[in-house]
């Protein structure tokens, strides 16, 4: 399924474009452009057939925004520059979301042997990078890629300024809340990042996942929930740590994810990664299994 604002076309993943599928927006000129791929694959091969693609710009290098690169093996493929260098490993890649942190080299190993082939193809076929907050103009279609880290260190937001349009991607507004679990992830660049994206001169916002499309009141208003359930997990987290919880435990409760998906290294991973921003970010530390009040 597609949809037309201006020239800017989106396209839909499977199952409403929830993770791991996630929109793709078309850039409707002669340059023919394709910003992030995990969209319904059908859709992208139809959209090649019909309008060609020479250029595919990937916002940051998660699977499920890199998902269908694959599907144009002979063009141009760019990601951010700050990412570029993460997507050169598979250590690189477990580095940036917290598995050799937590599990060290034995981690890197587990991840090399679960990683699918076709994100490591996906990821190496990228040749290229585009520069921060640089107008783009692709047949008088204008874009900047404006850094809005938090997700991830190199994330971007494409905006679309003359339309008064942005891709807003994994700001995307839904219940699970923003996502920052990656050692390359930050919550206060998170938050900082959205006030950024609230403040455009923008009419319409695109997001990655799920929700869709917003009017700049109702992304405003959402944005305000949203950023709300950092402090609503600061409170459940310390609330935990209160009854005198060390990390072991607390990171075996499902703050995050659901208790029982735990026994997946990825998932288990980022609760372990994100429980600890947390902490860091309540004034405690980390030694071991213990938890240790540092300046509160």
């Amino acid at each position: 399924m597609m949809r037309r604002i201006g020239p800017i076309m989106i396209i839909e993943g499977a199952n409403n474009s929830k993770v791991p599928f996630s929109r793709s927006l078309y850039i409707d000129s002669k340059d023919k452009v394709l910003i992030d791929t995990g969209a319904d694959p059908a859709e992208l091969r139809a959209l090649d057939e019909e309008y060609g693609v020479e250029l595919v710009v990937n916002t940051h290098y998660h699977p499920d925004h890199t998902l269908h690169n694959h599907l144009f093996r002979d063009t141009e493929k760019w990601i951010n520059p700050l990412e570029f260098e993460t997507i050169q490993s598979i250590e690189g890649i477990a580095k940036g979301n917290g598995v050799y942190q937590e599990w060290g080299p034995e981690g890197v190993e587990a991840l090399r042997k679960h990683m699918p082939k076709e994100w490591v193809q996906n990821l190496g076929e990228i040749s290229g990078t585009y520069q921060y907050d640089v107008e783009y103009s692709f047949s008088g279609v204008k874009v900047n890629f404006l850094h809005t880290p938090g997700h991830t260190k190199g994330y971007t937001s494409p905006y679309f300024s003359e339309l008064g349009v942005v891709y807003v991607g994994d700001f995307d507004m839904t219940s699970f809340g923003p996502w920052y679990f990656g050692t390359d992830g930050d919550i206060d660049e998170f938050i900082a990042s959205s006030k950024v994206l609230i403040e455009l001169d923008a009419e319409t916002y695109i997001t990655g996942h799920q929700k869709g499309v917003f009017g700049r009141q109702e992304f405003i208003e959402a944005m305000d929930k949203y950023i709300g359930i950092i402090d609503q997990r600061d409170e459940l987290i310390e609330k935990y740590v209160r009854q005198g919880l060390n990390f072991e435990e607390l990171t075996n409760i499902g703050i995050f994810y659901p208790k029982k998906m735990l026994d997946v290294l990825i998932l288990k991973t980022w609760e372990r990664s994100g429980i600890r921003k947390h902490l860091q970010r309540l004034g405690f530390s980390v030694h071991g299994s213990e938890i240790q009040l540092v300046n509160k």
